[in-house]
């Protein structure tokens, strides 16, 4: 498992990741200044300077509430704050530990995505 920051501003939304080769590959690309945007009510979305590695990847999911999940079709990272249906293509890369109430924005917003420090 590996742990990110998503930070909006002053506040820091955490994950936790699962090992995978698309979380390996996204990893390798933090940190990240990405536009995070809103996309249907449902999710914020975010495309990646690269297309991850989606090998051994399941067909799709249904994601849960607080999933950040990568949508391979378009390349672009995806962080459910609403309830979504099954999806072709989506991959679960992990979920929010901490802080999805700093979703509820609407439009876009600069976030930076960055390891988390290590617990000690």
């Amino acid at each position: 498992m590996h742990a990110i920051h998503i930070i909006l501003g002053k506040q820091v939304i955490s994950a936790s990741l699962e090992d995978s080769p698309a979380t390996r590959d996204l990893i390798s690309q933090l940190p990240l200044s990405i536009d995070l945007a809103d996309y249907s009510a449902k999710e914020k979305i975010a495309y990646l300077p690269h297309k991850l590695d989606t090998s051994g990847a399941p067909a799709g999911i249904d994601p849960d509430v607080g999933d950040v999940t990568y949508y391979a079709p378009w390349g672009n990272l995806a962080i459910f704050y609403r309830d979504f249906g099954y999806s072709v293509g989506l991959i679960k890369l992990g979920s929010i530990t901490n802080g999805l109430e700093h979703l509820g924005y609407s439009g876009s917003r600069q976030a930076i995505i960055k390891l988390a420090p290590a617990k000690k």
